[in-house]
C-alpha cells in the first residue's frame, strides 16, 4: 500500500506518548512534564514534551513523566441508558440482553446475542505467555514474524466466555505503548486484550499499512492462536485505535465485519483498507474526530464514517448521546448502532474517550 500524502510527511504518534500530538512543535530531547497546550490532554514527546503553541500540539499541566508514559484524562459520563439484568431492557430504550451473560446498557438496541464459545475453553491454559510487558508472543506471517501481547482477567476462568478486544497502536507507537493508552482495562476488566506491534510503515516508524493484506492475516492468525488457548465470546470481538490504530480498526470493521462486533476508531480514516469491501454482517461503532485535525483530515474520517453508516443501512437524522457532543446515528440496523463524536480538538484522543468505549463496548 502507498502511504497517502498527508501521512507522509508527519507522525501520526510520538513513541512514547499516551496520546499524541502531531504537527505541533517539539521541543528538545531531553525535557520532561507537560507544556500547557491549547487543549485538555496531557502529551509527551519521544524523550521531551510536546512544545505549546504548535497547530497539533495540545497538553495542559500535569500527568506526563520522563518515561513518556502519559495518563489519558479522566473522560466524561458514560453513556446514559441503565443497565439490564439478565436479558431486561434498560431504561434509555435498550434491547433484549444477551444469553449468558449480564444484559447490554440500556442505550443499546436491536436483540442481543447468544455468547458463542471456542475451542479454548475448558483447556488448561489459564495463564498467558506474552502477558506482561516485555514478554511477546509471536507468529509468522508469510515468512515475517509478528508480535503481540495477549492479556488475560485476573480472575479467568477457562469455563467462562471472554470480551476479546484488539488494541492497535499509532503510527510510530509500539505494542507496549497500546498496552496502557486506551485505559480500558479497568473498565472492561472481564476481557482478553490482544495488543499487537505493526510493521514498519515508513519514515515515521511502525504502523499498520496492511499492504497486501498482511495486516488482516495478523489479525486473523492472532484471533485463531487466541481462540484455540483461552476461552472466549465469538459474539464479543471489539478493535479499538487511535490514528494509524483506528485505521486499522476502520479496515477490520471493512473486511472481518463477521468477526468484529463493534469497532472504536480515533482519529481514523480509510488509509488501511480503501476499498472498504464488507464481509456479510455490519459491524457497530464508536468514532471520534478532532475538528481542527491537520494530520488526518476529519473528511478523511467522516468518508470512513460514512461507508460503516452505508453498510449499516442507517439515515441521516442523529440525536446527541452523552458525552457531549457525541450524537449517535438513527435508523441503523437493529443492534447495529454508530455513534459519532467530533470534539473541538486537533489530531488526539478525546478526554472522554475511555469512558466512552468502555461503555459502549460493555452494551453488547
Amino acid at each position: 500500500m502507498t502511504i497517502p500524502n498527508q501521512l507522509s510527511s508527519v507522525c501520526l504518534i510520538c513513541a512514547g506518548s499516551a496520546l499524541a500530538a502531531c504537527g505541533g512543535e517539539r521541543s528538545s530531547a531531553g525535557s520532561s512534564g507537560g507544556n500547557a497546550g491549547a487543549a485538555e490532554n496531557t502529551t509527551v514527546g519521544k524523550g521531551g514534551a510536546i512544545s505549546a503553541g504548535g497547530s497539533n500540539a495540545f497538553g495542559g499541566a500535569g500527568l506526563s513523566n520522563p518515561s513518556g508514559e502519559a495518563g489519558v484524562s479522566s473522560g466524561g459520563p458514560a453513556a446514559s441508558g441503565g443497565a439490564s439484568a439478565n436479558g431486561g431492557s434498560g431504561a434509555g430504550g435498550g434491547g433484549a440482553g444477551r444469553a449468558n451473560i449480564s444484559g447490554g446498557s440500556g442505550n443499546s438496541g436491536g436483540a442481543g446475542t447468544v455468547a458463542s464459545t471456542t475451542s479454548g475453553c475448558g483447556s488448561a491454559n489459564t495463564t498467558s505467555a506474552c502477558g506482561s510487558k516485555g514478554t511477546t508472543c509471536s507468529l509468522s506471517i508469510n515468512g515475517t514474524d509478528r508480535k503481540y501481547y495477549v492479556q488475560l482477567p485476573s480472575n479467568y476462568n477457562a469455563a467462562t466466555p471472554y470480551r476479546l478486544v484488539f488494541q492497535f497502536h499509532p503510527w510510530g507507537g509500539s505494542a507496549d505503548q497500546a498496552l496502557t493508552m486506551y485505559r480500558l482495562n479497568s473498565g472492561l476488566a472481564d476481557s482478553i486484550f490482544v495488543t499487537p506491534q505493526g510493521l514498519d510503515a515508513g519514515s515515521n516508524g511502525a504502523g499498520w499499512a496492511n499492504t497486501d493484506g498482511q495486516d488482516i492475516a495478523f489479525t486473523k492468525a492472532m484471533l485463531a492462536d487466541v481462540k484455540g488457548k483461552y476461552c472466549v465470546d465469538t459474539a464479543r470481538i471489539f478493535s479499538v485505535g487511535f490514528s494509524y490504530g483506528g485505521m486499522m480498526s476502520f479496515a477490520l470493521g471493512c473486511e472481518m465485519s463477521d468477526t468484529f462486533r463493534a469497532i472504536a476508531p480515533m482519529s481514523g480514516a480509510l488509509y488501511s483498507a480503501p476499498g472498504c469491501k464488507g464481509t456479510g454482517p455490519h459491524v457497530a461503532m464508536w468514532g471520534s474526530h478532532g475538528l481542527s485535525d491537520t494530520v488526518v483530515p476529519i473528511a478523511n474520517g467522516r468518508a470512513a464514517r460514512d461507508k460503516i453508516l452505508q453498510e449499516n443501512h442507517c439515515g441521516t437524522t442523529t440525536t446527541p448521546v452523552e458525552p457531549s457532543p457525541c450524537v449517535k446515528y438513527e435508523g441503523c440496523d437493529p443492534g447495529y448502532d454508530v455513534t459519532w463524536c467530533e470534539w473541538d480538538g486537533p489530531h488526539g484522543i478525546p478526554s472522554f474517550g475511555s469512558s466512552a468505549i468502555t461503555a459502549f463496548f460493555k452494551q453488547f
